[in-house]
């Protein structure tokens, strides 16, 4: 095993003390660099992103996030009568596809989704309980809009902090988070050939941007992680919620499909 030390720029754990997520100096024992897989025109800052996601306070909701995001898609397979492979393609999709768009967008490559079998374990999971107990969901459907909610909850805010530890600026890095939360359900929606989500009046992307925010700020003012953490993913959720509930949402055009014609 070959021994590094790994400085600022480089892969190392987060270091989330005073609630920022800045790089500290570890010494990491690593295979020999034949044994590793190279990043080719990477940033150093990419391997500190890995660093970040593969740690306990990150890894932890963005299985859950996978889950509960793919348990939506499991959902949505068996309303478009698909078989049991197609439930679980449409669960990974659901459940991962923005995780792997933030990866490409931030040049970690491969992304954590294609690299980690947790991420497809979790996803078939989720495609298995859609299978054999979808009545009991279906009974449940609210539920459903509810573990959207909770996994573009938590992908917006893993999102975001994973932006900000490669160091994109405060501005962007709220919006790679709600890139993070709405890729997954945006591919879900057009593979079974409805609107996405993201596209109507209610109140969802701006609800993930909300959260990413939330982060930035919290980062920016110094905040324990775990309060920045869950005050950006219960923005987001309380957001979702009055959208389900109370009819939430942004304006739409009132102009009629015959306006503006001939």
């Amino acid at each position: 095993m070959a021994r590094r030390r790994y400085r600022e720029g480089l892969s190392e754990p987060p270091s989330c003390a005073g609630g920022r997520w800045r790089a500290r100096e570890v010494s990491l024992a690593l295979p020999a660099p034949s044994a590793r897989i190279a990043f080719v025109g990477v940033e150093p800052g990419v391997e500190r992103m890995t660093a970040v996601l593969l740690s306990q306070a990150v890894l932890i909701p963005n299985l859950v996030g996978t889950f509960v995001f793919a348990l939506s898609g499991g959902v949505a397979g068996v309303k478009g009568r698909v078989d049991l492979f197609g439930l679980a393609v449409l669960a990974f999709a659901a459940g991962n596809a923005g995780g792997i768009m933030r990866d490409i967008v931030l040049g970690r490559y491969p992304a954590g989704s294609l690299s980690d079998w947790r991420y497809l374990a979790v996803s078939v999971l989720a495609a298995v309980v859609v299978f054999f107990w979808y009545p009991d969901i279906d009974r449940r459907r609210r539920l459903v809009l509810y573990f959207d909610a909770a996994g573009l909850s938590l992908f917006a805010v893993t999102g975001t902090i994973a932006a900000l530890s490669v160091g994109l600026s405060p501005v962007m890095a709220p919006v790679m988070g709600m890139l993070t939360g709405i890729g997954g359900g945006m591919l879900r929606d057009v593979l079974v050939n409805e609107t996405p989500a993201v596209l109507k009046s209610e109140l969802y992307a701006i609800a993930a941007l909300a959260a990413g925010l939330v982060v930035v700020l919290g980062d920016a003012l110094d905040w324990p992680w775990l309060l920045t953490f869950t005050l950006g993913a219960g923005l987001c959720f309380f957001l979702r919620m009055m959208a389900i509930h109370k009819g939430w949402g942004l304006p739409t055009a009132r102009w009629s499909s015959g306006h503006g014609e001939g």
